[in-house]
């Protein structure tokens, strides 16, 4: 038996699925924010599950899945890439633990809404789905998972990677097969993400965590990092509780490189150059156009790229080769 894996396009809400899983990452983001919002029962919004626990809701208003799965996990800047690899996998996990009858499950990308990496984030969750999958850790009846996304240019993105992780759009079931039916690329990637993420290079991008300046980070700036065999990271500091700055300054620290737009002079985008200034980590300084910079960088090396977010990766790329940065040797296909 095989189970089908599809990224839509669309509203959570408005999926016909068995089963929605939603995060608890002890504050409430996006989607669960807006699933406990329509949860009529209070008892049940106030008793949402700690790391390591789980809840099943059903017959909530608005929600066309009849059921929502609540998995806590730990707060957002604990949550990376190995969890969310062990997430996806115990979603599955506990729906066959708790005999639940799913023939379609919906989940939603988890990391790159808050700053982690795209591409290394929707792998991390397509592995720990393949994980229950190939060991028999999911519901019997599973026929379809669909990965649903709201922002209609990130799904497109995420189901160009699908495609090449799984071109035929479906993970085997077969118990011994694993990933053998899978590209041998596919099966490298999907053996370390998630678990290996921690010993990768990133990059840091200090910019505005705001829409408007989404175009220029996933087709200006991530495509240029990842082609150089890098994560390519930044920080909404609006998700975070507690000390945002210590989080932001440990990433800044273990970056190999600081890219910073300038671009509408942001106060928490100098601080962070400045801090990574301070670390004699190098940067790479971004601006609409020079009119935009403060004096104290008005004498450094800036790459304006006037609104033309196109010729920025290639731009972005050559910079980073000149640099002497250039995709890591990577370890060869295992059968």
């Amino acid at each position: 038996m095989d189970v089908d894996i599809l990224v839509v396009a669309g509203d959570a809400f408005e999926l016909h699925a068995d089963v929605l899983v939603a995060k608890y990452a002890q504050k409430t983001y996006g989607l669960d924010s807006a699933i406990i919002r329509n949860i009529s029962d209070k008892r049940v919004a106030n008793d949402l599950p700690p790391p390591g626990e789980h809840r099943l809701v059903t017959a909530l208003e608005k929600v066309r899945a009849p059921t929502v799965l609540f998995i806590g996990v730990e707060p957002l800047n604990e949550f990376r890439y190995s969890q969310i690899r062990d997430f996806a996998r115990r979603a599955l996990s506990i729906l066959r633990d708790e005999q639940y009858d799913a023939k379609h499950v919906a989940l939603t990308l988890h990391g790159a809404g808050y700053g982690l990496d795209e591409s290394e984030s929707f792998e991390s969750e397509v592995a720990g789905l393949l994980d229950a999958v190939t060991t028999g850790s999911f519901p019997p009846s599973l026929q379809r998972i669909t990965i649903i996304e709201s922002d209609a240019g990130r799904a497109l993105r995420l189901e160009t990677i699908l495609k090449k992780l799984v071109p035929t759009g479906r993970l085997s079931a077969t118990l011994g097969r694993g990933m053998s039916d899978l590209p041998k690329p596919s099966q490298r990637t999907l053996r370390s993400a998630g678990y290996g993420a921690a010993s990768k290079p990133h990059m840091f991008v200090a910019m505005p965590f705001a829409p408007e300046f989404d175009d220029l980070y996933y087709y200006g700036i991530q495509g240029a990092v990842n082609k150089s065999g890098y994560l390519c990271e930044r920080a909404d500091l609006s998700s975070f509780t507690g000390d945002v700055m210590s989080w932001v300054q440990a990433r800044i620290n273990s970056s190999k490189l600081v890219i910073a737009d300038l671009t509408g002079a942001n106060p928490n985008v100098y601080l962070e150059v400045g801090y990574a200034w301070a670390l004699r980590i190098p940067t790479i300084l971004l601006v609409a156009s020079t009119g935009d910079l403060k004096f104290d960088v008005r004498g450094q090396r800036v790459i304006e790229y006037r609104g033309s977010i196109r010729s920025l990766e290639e731009r972005l790329v050559l910079e980073l080769a000149s640099l002497g940065i250039s995709p890591p040797d990577l370890p060869p296909a295992s059968d």
